[in-house]
C-alpha cells in the first residue's frame, strides 16, 4: 500500500471504521476565543477518550505537540484567513507540505471556499497541495465550503454534494463538509465518493441535544466520521462532550 493512504487508514478508528477529529485551528481566524485559550490543557483533559485527529497550525504544534497521543494523528493545517480580510472567504497559504512534515505531520489540511471570486486560486492551491502531500508521503484532508458573492445558503444540499465531489475529483484523502443530516442528495454524494467523507460541527449550538441529533442524522447518511471543534472545546465540559460525541461516532 502506498505510505500516504497508510497514513491515511490510520485516522479511522480500527472497530468502528471511523473517525473523530477535533480542529483547533480556530485561533488565526478568530482570535483569542473562548475555549482556546490553554491548548495545552484542553488536550491533556481529552488525553483518555478515542480521539483520531487533531489539527493545528504550525505555531501551535511546536507548542503542544507533546501533549498529542502517538497513537493519534497530528495534522497540520496549511491555509488560513482572518475574520478582518477582505473578502473575509479568502485562505492562502500559510505552511507548506515539507515544513509540516519536518513538524512530524500525520496529515496536512487545508480550507477552501467555492462560489467566490477567489475560487481558482483556491482549487489550484488544493490541487497543487495534494501533488507535493502524496510525493512526501503525506495524506490530505480538504476542508470544502461553498462561501462567497455567489452563495446564498451554505449549507444548501446540492452545494455540499458538489463540494464532495470536488475534493473527490482533486484527490483529497478525506473531505470535510458542512452536514446536510438525511437529505438524499447529501446520503448519494457520500454514497459515491471513493474517499471518506467527514462532516463539520459548525458553530456552537446552543442546544447540545440537537445537535447530537445532527450528528446521528449525518452518519445514518454514510459519512466516516466527524470533525468538530467549537461544539467540543467551547462546552462547559468539553471532556463529556467529546465522550458524547465518541458513543455515537463509535458506539459503547
Amino acid at each position: 500500500m502506498i505510505g500516504y493512504l497508510r497514513k491515511a487508514a490510520r485516522l479511522f478508528h480500527p472497530e468502528s471504521k471511523r473517525t473523530i477529529i477535533l480542529p483547533l485551528d480556530h485561533g488565526l481566524s478568530e482570535g483569542n476565543i473562548p475555549g482556546l485559550e490553554d491548548l495545552g490543557s484542553l488536550l491533556r483533559g481529552l488525553q483518555h477518550l478515542p480521539l483520531q485527529g487533531v489539527v493545528l497550525h504550525k505555531g501551535m504544534v511546536m507548542a503542544t505537540a507533546g501533549e498529542i497521543r502517538l497513537d493519534q494523528s497530528l495534522i497540520v493545517h496549511l491555509s488560513a484567513g482572518t475574520r478582518h480580510g477582505l473578502p473575509s472567504y479568502n485562505k492562502a497559504l500559510v505552511c507548506s507540505v515539507p515544513e509540516a512534515l519536518r513538524l512530524g505531520a500525520d496529515m496536512v489540511s487545508m480550507h477552501i471556499n467555492i462560489g467566490n471570486d477567489l475560487e481558482d486560486r483556491m482549487l489550484s492551491d488544493l490541487g497543487a497541495c495534494v501533488e507535493e502531500a502524496h510525493q512526501l508521503g503525506l495524506p490530505l484532508l480538504a476542508m470544502i465550503y461553498a462561501r462567497g458573492g455567489q452563495i446564498v445558503n451554505e449549507n444548501d444540499p446540492t452545494l455540499v454534494a458538489h463540494s464532495i465531489r470536488i475534493g473527490a475529483e482533486l484527490g483529497a484523502d478525506v473531505i470535510k463538509v458542512p452536514s446536510c443530516g438525511s437529505h438524499p442528495s447529501f446520503a448519494r454524494a457520500v454514497a459515491t465518493c471513493p474517499v471518506p467523507v467527514v462532516i463539520s460541527g459548525g458553530p456552537r449550538n446552543g442546544d447540545f441535544r440537537h445537535f447530537l441529533r445532527n450528528v446521528r442524522e449525518a452518519l445514518d447518511s454514510g459519512v466516516s466520521g466527524v470533525c468538530i471543534g467549537r461544539n467540543i472545546f467551547q462546552q462547559e465540559n468539553p471532556a463529556k462532550a467529546l465522550e458524547e460525541v465518541c458513543t455515537l461516532v463509535h458506539g459503547k
